[in-house]
């Protein structure tokens, strides 16, 4: 059994009705690095997560939350939600980042600003993007990502609108069928884009068949945290971002 803790802890502000980031986190989660939760609301889990809901969420105070998550001095906070930010823009994804940290001493990562990080790491300045969001949400997010340098040559959207539920429903066949959509020659990443999608299984598949990186929320994440922490040591089976450290080649 691989060795749950002693190396750092990662403590993970999670979306309340998210049902797959804890999931994605415990499989890609490197030796000696444990991982502690706490649930975050700030939306209506029953009104569909349109653009409204996403940018009040990420104006909700989470210091009650956050104040739970630091009784146990994680060495990195993640802000596991990558729609709530991207609805504000780059300017609030920095300024909660900095916020996070200066309250709780530790070292954040938030969604959006760790796909940024990504996609920098690995030089690539043109994508395919693809997510289950609403299309409002599909236009402040590639703003987003256009305001930090990155350019998208190829976009797709999920057919009718999903709810909270309904996100995190979508199966890896649908999420790889969401990326192939996404791709386009142009494209040097393909860019999944939720922190409740069932992403990170289809990593390693969608890279060998478009033979190009394929970076998620929640990858992003880990690969930012292992960054902070200084922790170079490769994680194989979840795309070329964790398995080759070394950045562009």
């Amino acid at each position: 059994m691989t060795p749950s803790r002693g190396r750092a802890r990662f403590g993970v502000l999670v979306p309340f009705t998210n049902t797959n980031l804890e999931p994605d986190m415990a499989m890609m989660r490197p030796e000696g690095v444990s991982l502690h939760m706490a649930r975050m609301g700030g939306y209506d889990a029953d009104e569909i997560p349109d653009a409204d809901q996403m940018h009040a969420m990420g104006a909700t105070d989470i210091d009650a939350p956050l104040a739970m998550l630091m009784a146990v001095k994680p060495d990195v906070v993640f802000y596991g939600c990558t729609s709530a930010t991207l609805t504000h823009g780059p300017a609030f994804d920095r300024t909660l980042a900095a916020a996070i940290k200066a309250q709780s001493g530790a070292a954040t990562v938030t969604a959006a600003g760790a796909l940024v990080h990504a996609l920098r790491h690995l030089g690539v300045t043109r994508i395919g993007f693809a997510s289950p969001y609403v299309p409002a949400i599909n236009d402040m997010a590639i703003r987003f990502l256009g305001e930090m340098g990155v350019t998208t040559v190829q976009r797709a959207d999920v057919e009718g609108t999903l709810d909270n539920d309904g996100q995190g429903a979508l199966t890896p066949q649908d999420v790889a069928a969401l990326g192939r959509r996404a791709n386009h020659p142009e494209a040097q990443a393909i860019v999944l884009s939720c922190t409740d999608m069932r992403s990170v299984e289809t990593i390693s598949n969608l890279e060998a068949e478009l033979g190009k990186p394929v970076i998620t929320s929640n990858q992003a994440m880990m690969f930012e945290a292992l960054c902070l922490m200084q922790m170079p040591d490769p994680l194989e089976g979840f795309g070329r971002l964790l398995s080759d450290r070394r950045g562009p080649r």
